[in-house]
């Protein structure tokens, strides 16, 4: 689900690149890559949930090493992926040369939270 989720943000985000030089090209496919993003993302955080995950890093069943922190930040991380994402998809849909600019940049934070969603949990619940 980790190679999907981050395949789909990054190819996403390299679309958006893709615009900034090409702007006569249609946005569908850049919507459907956002719109992927934001289907995939619930899914990438159950697995990280269940059956032994983040909830026990952050009921203290897990040592994280720090006190727990880094199930706060897995936290951080995977609301700020969403929200990027919902923004980035509300930002496509305007039809501006600049709407494309800033879903690009959208998408490039979003890789960074995305990255930090899914390698704290790996870095967590690895043995």
């Amino acid at each position: 689900m980790g190679a999907a989720f981050l395949g789909a943000v990054s190819d996403a985000m390299l679309l958006g690149h893709w615009y900034l030089v090409q702007p006569g090209l249609s946005r569908a496919p850049l919507r459907e890559l956002v719109v992927w993003c934001a289907v995939m993302w619930p899914f990438e955080v159950i697995v990280y949930l269940i059956p032994v995950g983040m909830v026990d890093v952050l009921t203290g069943e897990i040592d994280d090493g720090w006190g727990g922190l880094l199930g706060w930040i897995w936290i951080a991380c995977s609301a700020a992926t969403i929200i990027l994402i919902g923004v980035a998809w509300a930002a496509v849909r305007e039809r501006y040369y600049s709407a494309v600019m800033a879903t690009t940049g959208l998408l490039y934070l979003a890789i960074l939270t995305a990255l930090g969603q899914d390698l704290v949990a790996r870095a967590v619940l690895s043995p």
